[in-house]
C-alpha cells in the first residue's frame, strides 16, 4: 500500500467500465494521457500488467479481472465510510422520506416527532407505500425507509428496530355466523378464505398476512380486501389499532387467539444507510414519546393504501 493513490484506482475502475481512455477520462475529468499515466503508475506499483490496450480495443487482462473483483467492492465501502463520516460532520440535514402501510400510529408519529426535534434541520416527509408492495417504495428509492408489517427477507434491505406487537383480529361481513364471535382460534382462521396482497408482494409475506389454505381473492389495496369482506368474498387478517382505524358499519373485527402477534419493522437499502436512515432508526428504536407532530410534511402516497398496526 506504500504510496497508492486513490485517483489511481478510480482511474482503474472507469476505465474497467468505459473500456476507452477517451469516455473514462471524461467521467473523471482529466486527459486521456493522465488516464495512461495512473494506469501506468498503478501497474507499476502491482508489478503486472491490467489492461491490455490496441488500435482496436481496451480490455482487461486476466490480472486486472481478478483485480477488479476484490477491489470494486473494497473501494465502494470505502467511499460510503467517507461519505457517511462527512454527512455525520455536517449533522443529520437534508430530507428524510419515510413510508408507512395505511395508517401510522402514536409510536410511529411519535419517533418521527422525536427525530424532528432532534434533528429540525433535517425535513421529513411521510408517503403512503402500497399493501401489495411493501419493499418496493424503499427498493425503488421513492422512500428512504420504511415502516412495513413483517415478516421481511429481502437481501438487499436491512430489518432494523422491530416495535408495534399487536394481537391480530379477522375482520368478518356482519352477516357471517362468527361476526358475533368474541373470539376466534388458530384452527378457525385456518378455515377462512383468508384476503391477500397481490404481488409484487414477495410470496411469503403474502401467506403470512392470509395463513389459510382455503382459496381467497388477492387484493392491491386495504380497501379492496375490507370491501370484499363487507361482500361476503372472504375474511381478511388485521391487527387490532387497523382494525379499529378501518371500522365500517358492514364489517365486523374478531380477535383471533393462537395466532403470532402482528410486528411492525423498519426497512432500509443495505446500500443506501445514511446517517439521517441511522438517526431515525435510533428514534424508533427508543421508542418515540407519544406526541403531536407539527413540522412533519405528508406528501401523498407513492401507491395504494396497506395496513399498519
Amino acid at each position: 500500500m506504500s504510496g497508492l493513490e486513490i485517483r489511481e484506482l478510480e482511474c482503474f475502475i472507469a476505465l474497467a467500465d468505459e473500456l476507452h481512455f477517451g469516455r473514462a477520462g471524461e467521467r473523471l475529468y482529466v486527459s486521456q494521457s493522465r488516464v495512461s499515466q495512473l494506469l501506468r503508475d498503478l501497474e507499476r506499483r502491482i508489478g503486472t500488467r491490467l489492461v491490455e490496450r490496441s488500435s482496436r480495443r481496451v480490455r482487461l487482462t486476466p490480472a486486472g479481472e481478478r483485480f477488479l473483483a476484490e477491489l470494486r467492492p473494497a473501494y465502494e465501502r470505502l467511499s460510503a465510510t467517507v461519505d457517511a463520516a462527512r454527512e455525520s460532520a455536517r449533522g443529520v440535514t437534508g430530507r428524510l422520506r419515510i413510508g408507512f402501510q395505511g395508517t401510522a400510529d402514536a409510536r410511529l408519529m411519535g419517533a418521527i416527532a422525536d427525530f424532528q426535534e432532534r434533528h429540525p434541520g433535517c425535513v421529513t416527509e411521510i408517503v403512503e407505500v402500497p399493501f401489495a408492495d411493501p419493499f418496493g417504495a424503499v427498493r425503488h428509492g421513492d422512500v428512504d425507509t420504511a415502516i412495513v408489517l413483517l415478516p421481511v427477507e429481502e437481501p438487499d434491505l436491512v430489518l432494523g428496530p422491530l416495535f408495534s406487537r399487536q394481537q391480530q383480529t379477522v375482520a368478518v361481513s356482519v352477516r357471517h355466523p362468527f361476526a358475533g364471535r368474541g373470539s376466534l382460534d388458530a384452527a378457525e382462521l385456518a378455515g377462512l378464505p383468508l384476503i391477500s396482497a397481490t404481488a409484487p408482494a414477495p410470496a411469503y409475506w403474502r401467506a403470512a398476512q392470509a395463513p389459510s389454505p382455503v382459496p381467497a381473492p388477492e387484493v392491491r389495496t386495504l380497501q379492496e380486501g375490507l370491501t370484499l369482506v363487507a361482500a361476503e368474498r372472504g375474511a381478511m387478517l388485521l391487527c387490532r389499532p387497523t382494525a379499529e382505524y378501518h371500522g365500517r358499519r358492514d364489517v365486523t373485527f374478531v380477535p383471533v387467539e393462537g395466532v403470532p402477534d402482528s410486528v411492525l419493522g423498519m426497512v432500509w437499502r443495505r446500500d443506501e444507510e445514511t446517517e439521517r436512515v441511522r438517526a431515525f432508526a435510533r428514534a424508533v428504536g427508543a421508542g418515540g414519546s407519544v406526541r403531536a407532530v407539527g413540522s412533519v410534511r405528508a406528501v401523498g402516497s407513492v401507491g395504494s393504501v396497506g395496513t399498519l398496526a
